[in-house]
């Protein structure tokens, strides 16, 4: 099986005819993926790599079925794109773009939950199914997504899509794979947290156990631990958290806007004390991380 995308899934892309739209459509559509119409205002009537061009969402569901979308447009048209794909029904919805303020987030958040849609993102790399189906540009180009990403049972949630990759490329190098791997985006605010993604890992049969990699700033390593006690999870997690060098270094900040410390409870080291109190495994080093996979 794989986690909300696999060869069925039907694409639609938002900003298809802008330069990094343009790259993940060709990046889909050479892995396999189905991409099936795209979306910019005033370019209806044109074609992306063969994909055909519409000037709103309904007009492209008029003529295709659509069960997910990717939106990368820019930051001033991201709430506009996210309501459309909301109101339109549209249950999965990638948010690639980045740089959107927090109260504009956090609106398309809660849409998406009144109508029933799932967001992963904003400032996502996308997700993937390893010979399944992949979201957004992670991984990059197809030939260097099935180099890296080898199909296998390790889920990945990764707060960096580049870390995202680089644990993927851990795995394969050390003889395993991924069963599906999920950049959430870096944002303080984001669509799907750890503990929000966890029970669609723990359903799925190809998933024996979990990577995550953190950062620090926010409580979702400790949203996480709750949920993983909560409901008594059978699946084996392994988290990595970057930025133990900042409590050596004050006043240096780490990349990601998510990562600001507000409070004693951001820190590193109080993430990892809560999740090894939960039960979850921490990895010093992310080269730790097979041989916590391995061990029993």
């Amino acid at each position: 099986m794989s986690i909300l995308t696999d060869k069925s899934t039907k694409i639609l892309i938002l900003g298809i005819t802008g330069r990094e739209a343009i790259s993940i459509t060709q990046d889909t559509l050479d892995y396999g993926g189905h991409v099936v119409a795209g979306v910019t205002p005033g370019k209806g009537g044109r074609f992306v790599h063969g994909i055909p061009v519409y000037n709103s969402v309904k007009e492209a569901q008029v003529q295709h079925v659509i069960n997910a979308a990717i939106i990368c447009v820019p930051v001033t048209a991201a709430k506009i794109a996210s309501f459309e794909c909301i109101t339109n029904n549209i249950p999965l919805i990638l948010i690639v773009t980045e740089r959107i303020p927090q109260f504009t987030t956090a609106q398309i958040v809660e849409y998406a939950r009144l109508k029933g849609s799932m967001i992963i993102g904003p400032n996502s790399m996308g997700l993937i199914s390893p010979g399944k189906g992949k979201l957004g540009g992670i991984g990059g180009p197809a030939k260097d997504t099935k180099r890296t990403f080898q199909p296998g049972s390790i889920g990945i949630m990764s707060r960096s899509g580049g870390m995202t990759t680089e644990i993927a490329n851990l795995l394969s190098l050390n003889g395993k794979g991924v069963s599906t791997a999920i950049s959430i985006g870096g944002d303080p605010i984001i669509g799907s947290t750890f503990a929000d993604l966890l029970p669609l890992f723990e359903k799925d049969p190809a998933t024996s156990a979990l990577v995550t990699f953190s950062e620090p700033g926010g409580g979702m390593e400790a949203e996480l631990a709750k949920t993983f006690q909560k409901t008594r999870s059978k699946l084996k997690i392994i988290s990595f958290m970057a930025g133990n060098f900042m409590s050596e270094i004050p006043g240096v900040r780490f990349g990601h806007a998510g990562s600001l410390i507000r409070t004693p409870a951001d820190s590193i080291e109080a993430k990892a004390a809560v999740l090894q109190k939960a039960g979850i495994q921490v990895a010093k080093q992310l080269s730790d991380i097979p041989n916590y996979l391995n061990s029993d």
